[in-house]
């Protein structure tokens, strides 16, 4: 359980697809003070999973902040939209794939890995 569930609830309980919310508005849903960077540095309010706990907790609220306004201490938490997902289980190739199967033998004794030009492999190598 972290210190910041109640923000997470506040945001999870919404039907809105942004919530507007000042500084002491958050502080109060947390019910204690945010720390002093969050009103120096905007990148602590970035949408980074890997930023501070705090914004584990909007991401898991399915929310992520938008239009942060560090001298008014405001921003907008906006309901993050999930892509659809993709049902196809078989990898899609192209309808050419296999097309020219069976249409090439090549003997058992040919060395595919030997230059074509012999002479093109001596001057490579001199």
């Amino acid at each position: 359980m972290s210190k910041y569930d109640p923000l997470e609830d506040y945001l999870k309980q919404s039907d809105d697809e942004q919530i507007a919310m000042g500084f002491s508005e958050i502080e109060t849903v947390l019910g204690f003070n945010l720390p002093p960077s969050s009103r120096k540095q905007r990148a602590w309010w970035s949408n980074n999973p890997t930023n501070n706990v705090m914004t584990q907790a909007w991401l898991d609220a399915g929310f992520e902040t938008a239009a942060v306004d560090i001298p008014a201490e405001r921003l907008m938490f906006k309901r993050i939209r999930q892509a659809a997902a993709v049902t196809s289980s078989a990898p899609r190739r192209s309808p050419l794939f296999g097309a020219l199967k069976g249409m090439m033998t090549i003997p058992p004794d040919l060395d595919l890995t030997l230059p074509a030009d012999p002479d093109w492999g001596k001057a490579v190598h001199d």
